[in-house]
């Protein structure tokens, strides 16, 4: 999961991407802002998208909304308990 800045008609939005472990789309999703509140909206849209029996791991950088939106989806119970996340500067930038 990772994010960029992006010029769309004219203003300037987040596109927020999700990939597999080869790099292929599984979602995106457009944003007005870079907050827990967008990265959670995200997430949920890529959860929703994701055809995997299990998700074992999630890969961010080191976007302070990620841990946010991925706690409250633990809460929640849209992301497993014991799914791993990966915080790691560079590591998912294919998106970029």
């Amino acid at each position: 999961m990772d994010e960029t800045y992006i010029k769309v008609k004219g203003q300037w939005m987040y596109l927020y991407r999700a990939v597999d472990s080869e790099g292929n789309t599984i979602d995106f999703y457009l944003s007005k802002s870079r907050n827990h509140k967008a990265a959670k909206r995200f997430f949920k849209k890529a959860l929703r998208s994701f055809h995997v029996s299990k998700l074992r791991i999630i890969t961010v950088d080191k976007n302070p909304a990620y841990p946010i939106a991925i706690e409250q989806l633990k809460k929640e119970k849209r992301i497993p308990i014991g799914t791993k996340i990966q915080r790691i500067k560079y590591l998912n930038n294919i998106v970029e």
